[in-house]
């Protein structure tokens, strides 16, 4: 019996779906068979269990945010499309198999637009011109769509022309953003955003909870597998009722609400304390907490995580909290932070990763100051790509 693969005319070029050629079963195979290699020591010494991966049905349509470099071409024109594979060459693209249902069209709707208005596309070489990125956000649970136009400094010319022609072609658009980008880097995004049309940001549902999301919130590109990573963490928590949960890296409130809605309608409330740096993400955690009636059983800081800690053990010794859960960046966390977290020895620590390599280093580092891993569980959030993402549970010894 043989295996449906996938097609695109521009894989070869764009390089973002390297294993689009690989059927689903033996991508999914693969992937269990790296985490298994890369934690073989650990799994052994601690006699943790493996889960099998968990995929999607459907490969296909997944991606609920999309974006696009802009470049200066031909006369007027705009370029827009996927970076070629080690290169700021930009490659066009008029549909894309695995992101949301006309994502796509939109981006290339502003380079259209934008070239008709005579909006000059940045040039990175010079620093010169104005319209960067497009990036939208599609919501899955709802029908929000949230447009960001990322630019080169405060001007954007003829905005209200750019904005009622994108509203004409696109009245599915909820809110449209300006983000300010003036600085000479690959990121995407500024810190400045001015909101050109709709709220300013959108709502999305993540396992029967609904959130506010801004521009430059991390949220997750793919909400359907979220909800299976996120369903692992809370299992992985095992909570019971009355617990004490740590949300580091808490974002805009997405893990640690889930956590208290689950316990709350599970009739086992628990207290949950987010910590972020970033304001307007603090700003948002509060604000859903509200919007899911939890916020009784959530607070949120603005701290750095290591050093709020380090307070909170000074002021009321170990056992600050049960449950730890914790969703670094990709390069992990730091061993600052995994001792602080094993000085307030919780009983449990709920690791979620986008990357295991970094993963299986900060794990060693808890198993040297008392815990054991008790199982891991990988989840495939991005179809036709080497990424994998891991929730661990580890148990204090």
């Amino acid at each position: 019996m043989g295996y449906k693969t996938y097609t695109c005319p521009i894989a070869r070029f764009c390089g973002g779906c390297e294993w689009l050629a690989v059927p689903y079963p033996i991508q999914l195979r693969r992937k269990q068979e790296q985490v298994e290699e890369l934690f073989a020591k650990t799994l052994s010494a601690d006699d943790a269990t493996l889960q099998d991966i968990r995929g999607m049905d459907e490969p296909v349509a997944y991606r609920h945010k999309a974006a696009t470099p802009f470049s200066p071409g031909k006369g007027h024109k705009i370029r827009s499309g996927f970076y070629a594979a080690g290169s700021h060459r930009i490659v066009a693209c008029n549909e894309c198999l695995v992101e949301a249902p006309g994502a796509r069209q939109l981006l290339n709707d502003v380079a259209r637009i934008a070239a008709d208005l005579r909006i000059p596309a940045y040039d990175e070489d010079r620093a010169t011109g104005i319209l960067r990125h497009a990036v939208v956000r599609v919501g899955w649970a709802t029908d929000d769509v949230m447009l960001t136009l990322v630019t080169n400094g405060d001007r954007l010319p003829r905005r209200e022309q750019l904005v009622k022609a994108l509203l004409a072609e696109h009245p599915e658009l909820t809110t449209i953003v300006q983000n300010v980008n003036d600085r000479r880097t690959n990121a995407i995004l500024g810190r400045l955003c001015h909101t050109l049309h709709g709220p300013g940001t959108m709502e999305d549902k993540l396992l029967g909870c609904t959130f506010s999301i801004g521009p430059t919130s991390f949220y997750q590109t793919n909400p359907a597998q979220t909800e299976v990573l996120y369903q692992l963490a809370i299992d992985g928590a095992r909570l019971t009722g009355g617990e004490r949960v740590l949300d580091a890296y808490c974002g805009c409130g997405t893990i640690g609400i889930c956590v208290a809605a689950q316990a709350r309608r599970a009739g086992t409330p628990a207290h949950v304390l987010g910590i972020e740096q970033v304001a307007p993400a603090i700003k948002l955690a509060r604000t859903n907490a509200q919007a899911n009636d939890v916020a009784g059983d959530c607070d949120f800081v603005r701290d750095d995580a290591t050093a709020h800690l380090a307070d909170l053990r000074r002021e009321r010794g170990a056992h600050t909290f049960d449950v730890v859960i914790m969703d670094p960046p990709r390069a992990g966390s730091t061993p600052e932070f995994l001792a602080s977290v094993a000085a307030i020895a919780p009983a449990r620590v709920v690791y979620v990763s986008c990357n295991p390599k970094t993963q299986v280093r900060d794990i060693d580092e808890l198993r040297e100051k008392g815990y054991r891993l008790a199982s891991l569980a990988p989840v495939d959030m991005f179809p036709h790509t080497k990424h994998v993402e891991t929730v661990a549970v580890l148990e204090r010894r």
